[in-house]
């Protein structure tokens, strides 16, 4: 059975009681928030022009409610809140909703929510947005008016219009990858020439999906690896998905409840798909990561303790900015000051900019990193 669902209430329960600083402190990193107001922010990316286009997964609203996957927790109910953000590297322009009315389901005050858009990625101008659901991909269109695009991929034009283009859920209710309960909950994605690979925290694979998905649903879409369980015997919680720079790819997964310090890991996957191997080892809840032009990667922990409660460990909403630089152990960058980290994303010069407060609905922020080497 699969036990990652605990994710859900554990940001549900830090959401709701965390009262948080947005003081940032590091001994090598100059932090400025250049974006505020934002709505359960979580992955973002650098589009080819130059801007920063941020996922958010709404506050839900509303709408019809469904019973929670997560035993004895409230119903998260919907709304149309989700957005694709706009936002200036420079921290000058305000914000753009460019693409609005995406739907969203959320807990109580906004919380907790698993469902919406939850990451971005671009080829050329075309944006790639995958929306998380959390669930049997069966109860989404109860959900409400637009609760089909719930775990699909989304490819948003420059205009604004989108259309589906890779049902990932229905993958993983036609194939189930790792061959336990029927649940998906898309978290991550890349964008590549011919396909886009997409983190399943739901599923603990990494999805293929086809350049023609958009015509035949999830015809073309393949298991393209499936993340093995930890040493815990936890669900591996698949959340990002990247390309190195030696063409490999790289995936890191958030684990499941009660995620024990240290048990989570990056894997090494062939090009065209295959059997993971472990890359970097002793991590704590990574939800994304991204390589520079040097080669270095680094890693967001969205929180570096364990589940809340009595005895609960201080580290919990604590994120950590980490990186590996090949042939060095793993560094800290970033300890202090941020608060559930949800993405990241490098630019050119070395510039890092990272969603911070990623389960906090309309107190997330966009920091831009600059880093003392």
């Amino acid at each position: 059975m699969k036990r990652h669902g605990n994710s859900s209430r554990w940001l549900a329960a830090i959401g709701a009681a965390c009262v948080c600083s947005s003081a940032m402190a590091a001994t090598d990193a100059d932090v400025q928030v250049i974006a505020q107001g934002l709505v359960n922010p979580r992955g973002l990316a650098l589009a080819p022009n130059g801007w920063l286009y941020v996922a958010e997964a709404g506050s839900g609203g509303n709408g019809n409610c469904l019973p929670s996957p997560e035993e004895g927790q409230p119903p998260r109910c919907y709304g149309e809140t989700g957005a694709l953000t706009r936002v200036d590297p420079q921290g000058i322009a305000p914000l753009k909703r460019v693409i609005t009315g995406l739907p969203s389901m959320a807990g109580p005050g906004g919380f907790a929510t698993t469902s919406g858009p939850v990451d971005v990625d671009f080829f050329g101008m075309n944006a790639y947005i995958v929306m998380g659901w959390g669930g049997d991909p069966a109860l989404r269109a109860s959900a409400g008016p637009k609760g089909r695009l719930f775990g699909q991929v989304l490819w948003a034009l420059p205009n604004g219009r989108y259309f589906p283009a890779g049902d990932i859920a229905a993958h993983e209710a036609h194939a189930n990858p790792d061959g336990t309960d029927i649940d998906s909950n898309p978290y991550g994605i890349l964008a590549q020439p011919g396909r886009r690979l997409v983190a399943d925290a739901g599923g603990n694979s990494i999805v293929s999906s086809g350049v023609l998905d958009w015509l035949f649903g999830h015809r073309f879409t393949r298991t393209f690896a499936v993340l093995p369980r930890t040493a815990a015997d936890l669900d591996a919680v698949a959340t990002t998905v990247v390309e190195g720079p030696d063409g490999y790819i790289y995936a890191g997964q958030l684990t499941g409840a009660p995620f024990f310090r240290g048990a989570a890991s990056i894997y090494r996957i062939p090009p065209f798909g295959g059997t993971p191997e472990p890359y970097v080892t002793g991590l704590t809840a990574v939800v994304d990561m991204a390589f520079d032009r040097r080669g270095t990667l680094y890693i967001v922990e969205i929180a570096s303790g364990l589940v809340p409660g009595p005895g609960a460990d201080p580290g919990v909403g604590v994120g950590r900015l980490l990186r590996k630089r090949k042939g060095h152990p793993v560094e800290v960058v970033l300890d202090q000051g941020l608060t559930f980290p949800a993405g990241i994303a490098i630019a050119h010069d070395g510039t890092l900019y990272m969603t911070n407060f990623g389960i906090f609905p309309g107190g997330g922020e966009v920091l831009k990193i600059t880093l003392g080497h």
